[in-house]
């Protein structure tokens, strides 16, 4: 099997969740006897290039034009599918994300290949090519098989472990044929917060809800925030009432974050919240309603005052960390 990686970069930094993509292509690879190739578009910063290979990379390719750095889906998957040609690949590893399921879709038109997202393990290659995949916002799992000969594996972030003991691979850049009718739409404005960790690419998230009573007292979430180097994340109400930016609203209608651990304070739980959270790998609640619905999604619960337990959980974690 000839598995070639599509990885995703931000101001020059490979994501997190494409170097799970390349562990999972590495996994897969050894499971199937196959090879991995990874795919970088536009600048990829230098020091990256040796967590491709520690991440599982054999071999590396970079197409380094400066108009691929923002991710214009047409001109991205023009990119892969030449370079899934040159390779010789049949499977291409991607990870989940707004750019990636774009790119995904046109190119199961273009390589005529399967396509399964939302992949949550290696497939079951004992009687075909079967893969386990998460559905209805992470409540249920389904298996599904794939019978074309080409194969597009869409993978969900924090759903398998990034390798760290591959070997430094020399990087080969590549000069392809990259005409400028796949630029015809163009990204002419984008705005993303800066000077804090994104909710989409957080390990960790803390949250807080209308509980909190005020935007006067969001101090002591971004103390948490900053202690563990979190993403600051809110309730739909909070962000309607104006008391904390739109882009931190988290839920069914906002950002939906699969994190390591998810710190929910004085949020109730309702279910459109749930569903933008619950395929995090750890859920902490912070109430003090022992009914309140969240406490059946958590792993771990603390029925208290937040305006208490917040602070000395912040100083807790502070001290651990001198």
């Amino acid at each position: 099997m000839s598995i070639l990686v599509y990885i995703e970069q931000d101001q020059g930094k490979v994501k997190s969740s494409s170097l799970e993509a390349i562990s999972y292509g590495a996994a897969l690879a050894e499971k199937s006897g196959g090879k991995v190739s990874v795919l970088g578009l536009g600048s990829v910063a230098d020091e990256d290039w040796d967590l491709i290979g520690q991440a599982g990379a054999d071999a590396i390719y970079q197409v380094a034009d400066e108009r691929l750095n923002s991710g214009v889906i047409q001109a991205h998957a023009y990119m892969v599918a030449q370079v899934y040609d040159l390779v010789g690949a049949n499977t291409l590893v991607l990870a989940k994300s707004s750019l990636g399921d774009a790119v995904a879709a046109r190119l199961a038109i273009k390589l005529n290949a399967g396509l399964v997202s939302n992949v949550v393990g290696l497939p079951d290659l004992s009687a075909g090519f079967v893969v386990k995949r998460s559905i209805f916002t992470g409540k249920a799992f389904v298996e599904t098989g794939i019978e074309a000969e080409n194969k597009i594996l869409a993978i969900k972030k924090n759903t398998h472990p990034i390798k760290t003991d591959g070997a430094v691979v020399p990087v080969e850049k590549l000069t392809l044929d990259l005409p400028d009718t796949v630029f015809a739409a163009k990204i002419t404005d984008t705005e993303k917060a800066s000077g804090e960790v994104l909710l989409p690419e957080a390990d960790i998230v803390v949250s807080g809800g209308r509980g909190l009573n005020g935007p006067e007292n969001w101090g002591m979430i971004e103390d948490l925030a900053e202690a563990l180097k979190a993403a600051k994340g809110c309730s739909k109400p909070v962000s309607d009432l104006g008391w904390r930016p739109h882009h931190e609203h988290v839920g069914q209608t906002g950002v939906k974050v699969a994190p390591a651990l998810y710190i929910a304070v004085a949020i109730s739980g309702a279910i459109q919240h749930l569903a933008g959270v619950n395929a995090s790998r750890y859920i902490v609640v912070i109430n003090k309603d022992p009914d309140a619905p969240f406490f059946k999604a958590a792993d771990y619960g603390i029925v208290g005052d937040a305006f208490e337990i917040v602070p000395k959980l912040t100083e807790a974690i502070k001290a651990l960390k001198q």
